[in-house]
C-alpha cells in the first residue's frame, strides 16, 4: 500500500506482517516481522521501501494486490486423429469444439477516495500523547483490516480453486475405525494431474499423473508415478492410454450438446465426468483409493514456481534434449549435473522432456517427482500458508489454472501434516525402477504403450507392490499377526486367501488346514478382544462377517496370533 507512511510511534508485534531489513544487513531486501521493525531495528533504505511497495516478499517476485486475470476456458479435447492421443474404439466426433477460445474476462480493481483532512490544531503535551495512542490504534486497526482483507481474498479466490467434494477419514485426528471403508483408507491419497492447457497440443491430455500418498499417523509421504502411456480399458469398452481417459470422458459429455448449449453447468458436468473417470481408472490399476485430486496446467505450474522464486533440484544426470531446445533459447542443454536453480520455464522443461533420457517417460516421471518435492520444500520453508501476503501471491499465481476438490480446512490439515515431513524422507516410487520394475513397453495398433510385465491389463503384481509400499497406517501400526485355516475340502483355499490378504499388507504368519472340515461360513476370531480395532474392522469388511472372541474348536492352537480366520464353503463358492 504505497500511501502508508511509517509512523513515528513504535508498535509492538503485528502478526503476519513484515518489513524489509536495511541495506548492508544480512538478507538485505528481504522482509521480517513488523514487531522487529518497531523495536529499534536499523532504518530501511529507499530501496527497501520500494521492495515492500511492489510486493516482494522473501523470494516472491510477483506483485501483490488485485490483478486483471484472464478467465481460462474449460479445456476441450485434443485435436488430431485418435491414434495421435492413444485412443482406440472411442467416439472422436465433436473435435470442431476443441480449439475454440473463450473471450477474455477481466476483473476490475478498486480505488479509495479520501477527503482532504482539516488542518489540525497545535497539540498540547497531553494531546500529543493521546494522538500518539490514537495513531497507534489506527495503524493496528489498518494492519488487522489489511490482514483480514488478504485472508478474505485468499478465502474467496481459494474457493474458486478449492471446490470441496473430496473426503478422507484419515485426515481426522482420532479416526473412528468404522469410518474407514477398507484397507488403504487410513492414508490420504491425492491424485496430481498435469495437462498442457490452452495453446498446447492435446490440451486436456494428462501427461503427468502422480499420487501423493500421505500417512497421517507416521507423518510420512510417498510420491507414486503412473506412466502416461499405460494401456487401459475404458468404461465404454474401448481402450486407450491412461492420459486420454480424462479428455475422452469430457468429450463424451460435451458431444451431447451443441456449442451454444454448453453452459457453465454443462462444462462443469463434463469436467466432473473427466475427473471421475481418471480417478476410477487409477484406483482400478493401482488398487488404492483416491481421496482428492488436483489438476494443474502448464501456466499454473510455471507461475507457481516463479511466484516462490524458483526451486532447487540436485540433478543426477545431465538432461540434453534437442526436441525442446527451441523453448530453451535454442539451447538443447536443459540441465547440468549438480544442484540447479530452476525458474518456472526451466522447471517445466525439466519435467516435460523425455527424448533426452535413456528410459524416456520413466525417467521423466522420476524428474516430475523431484520437482514436486522441491516445490513442497520451498513453499513450506517460506511459511507460505502462515503468511497472508505470501499465500495471497501464490493464489494469484495459480489464477484459474488449478482445480481441486479439497476444502480450505482439509487443505490446511494437510499443510499441518506436511510441514513436519522432511523432504529428504519423501519416498519416490516408480513402477519401472529396478528391482521393482513391474511395467515394460509394448505396441498396440502401431502405438508405443506401457503395459504390466504380467500381461496386458494384469495389474495384480503392481497392486500388491503399491498396497504394501503405501501400507495402511493402521494396519502398519497394529501389525496384527493372522492365522488362516482352511475349513473346507477345497484344496489351496487358505493359500489363495493368504495371497489376497498379503497384497493389502496384512501380516499372515501361518497358513494351514483346520483340524476339522465342514465349515459352511467363514469365522473370524479376535484373540485381542478388540485391542487391535482397526485390523478387526478391516477384516470384518473384507470377509463379510462379524468377529467373535471364542474359537469354535478347542483343538485349534492359536499361539500368539492376534486373529484366526477359518475359511468356510462360502469362501470357496466366491472364488
Amino acid at each position: 500500500m504505497d500511501n502508508f507512511k511509517k509512523p513515528k510511534n513504535r508498535i509492538s508485534s503485528m502478526d503476519g506482517f513484515v518489513r524489509p531489513k536495511a541495506s548492508g544487513t544480512q538478507n538485505s531486501g528481504t522482509l521480517q516481522g513488523f514487531n522487529q521493525y518497531y523495536k529499534g531495528a536499523q532504518k530501511p533504505t529507499a530501496q527497501d521501501i520500494d521492495n515492500l511497495r511492489i510486493g516482494r516478499v522473501d523470494n516472491f517476485r510477483g506483485p501483490d494486490g488485485f490483478q486483471a486475470l484472464t478467465q481460462a476456458p474449460i479445456m476441450q479435447p485434443a485435436t488430431g486423429s485418435p491414434a495421435d492421443i492413444g485412443i482406440v474404439n472411442e467416439a472422436s466426433s465433436g473435435n470442431e469444439q476443441i480449439n475454440k477460445k473463450m473471450p477474455k474476462q477481466k476483473r476490475g480493481g478498486f480505488m479509495h477516495f479520501r477527503k482532504k483532512p482539516k488542518e489540525p490544531k497545535k497539540p498540547t503535551k497531553h494531546r500529543k500523547f493521546k494522538i500518539g495512542l490514537k495513531t497507534a490504534g489506527v495503524l493496528v486497526s489498518l494492519v488487522l483490516l489489511t490482514g483480514a482483507g488478504l485472508t478474505l481474498k485468499a478465502y474467496l479466490k481459494g474457493h474458486n480453486i478449492l471446490k470441496g467434494g473430496g473426503s478422507a477419514a484419515g485426515l481426522n485426528k482420532n479416526v473412528d475405525p468404522t469410518l474407514l471403508k477398507g484397507e488403504g483408507d487410513g492414508r490420504v491419497n491425492v491424485l496430481l494431474l498435469g495437462k498442457g492447457g490452452p495453446g498446447h497440443d492435446g490440451p486436456d491430455l494428462t501427461d503427468t499423473i502422480l499420487i501423493a500418498s500421505i500417512d497421517p499417523v507416521a507423518k510420512d509421504v510417498a510420491l507414486l508415478s503412473i506412466p502416461r502411456d499405460l494401456w487401459v480399458k475404458s468404461a465404454a469398452g474401448g481402450q486407450s492410454k491412461i492420459n486420454a481417459v480424462y479428455p475422452l470422458a469430457k468429450m463424451s459429455v460435451l458431444n451431447s450438446y451443441s456449442v451454444k448449449q454448453q453452459t457453465d453447468a454443462i462444462k462443469q458436468q463434463a469436467e466432473d465426468a473427466g475427473i471421475k473417470a481418471i480417478e476410477s481408472k487409477v484406483t482400478e490399476a493401482m488398487g488404492i483409493p483416491i481421496h482428492y485430486f488436483a489438476m494443474v496446467d502448464f501456466t499454473a505450474f510455471k507461475q507457481a514456481i516463479d511466484a516462490i522464486g524458483g526451486v532447487d533440484v540436485d540433478v543426477k544426470t545431465q538432461l540434453y534434449d534437442t526436441n525442446v531446445a527451441w523453448e530453451n533459447g535454442n539451447n538443447p542443454l536443459i540441465a547440468s549435473v549438480g544442484m540447479q536453480h530452476f525458474n518456472g520455464v526451466k522447471a517445466l522443461l525439466y519435467s516435460r522432456s523425455r527424448e533426452g533420457s535413456l528410459r524416456g517417460d520413466f525417467d521423466r516421471t522420476e524428474r516430475q517427482r523431484e520437482i514436486i518435492t522441491a516445490l513442497k520444500t520451498k513453499i513450506l520453508s517460506l511459511g507460505t500458508f502462515a503468511n497472508p501476503i505470501k499465500l495471497n501471491q501464490l493464489i494469484d499465481a495459480f489464477g484459474n489454472h488449478v482445480s481441486t476438490d479439497f476444502s480450505l480446512n482439509e487443505l490446511m490439515r494437510v499443510y499441518d501434516i506436511m510441514k513436519n515431513v522432511d523432504s529428504a524422507k519423501i519416498q519416490s516410487i516408480g513402477l519401472a525402477d529396478p528391482p521393482n520394475d513391474f511395467v515394460t513397453t509394448g505396441t498396440v495398433n502401431n502405438q508405443s504403450i506401457v503395459q504390466p510385465r504380467a500381461g496386458l491389463f494384469d495389474y495384480s503384481a503392481i497392486q500388491s507392490y503399491v498396497r504394501n509400499t503405501l501400507r495402511d497406517p493402521y494396519l502398519k501400526s497394529e501389525n496384527a499377526s493372522i492365522i488362516i485355516l482352511n475349513g473346507t475340502t477345497t484344496p489351496g483355499l487358505a493359500t489363495l486367501k493368504s495371497t489376497e490378504l498379503k497384497s493389502y499388507g496384512y501380516n499372515v504368519t501361518l497358513v494351514a488346514d483346520a483340524p476339522t472340515k465342514g465349515y459352511t461360513k467363514t469365522t473370524l476370531v479376535d484373540m485381542t478382544k478388540g485391542v487391535k480395532k482397526y485390523t478387526k474392522n478391516y477384516l470384518e469388511k473384507r470377509l463379510g462377517v462379524s468377529a467373535t472372541t471364542t474359537l469354535p474348536d478347542t483343538s485349534i492352537t492359536p499361539g500368539t496370533a492376534d486373529f484366526v480366520i477359518i475359511l468356510g464353503s462360502n469362501e470357496a463358492s466366491a472364488q
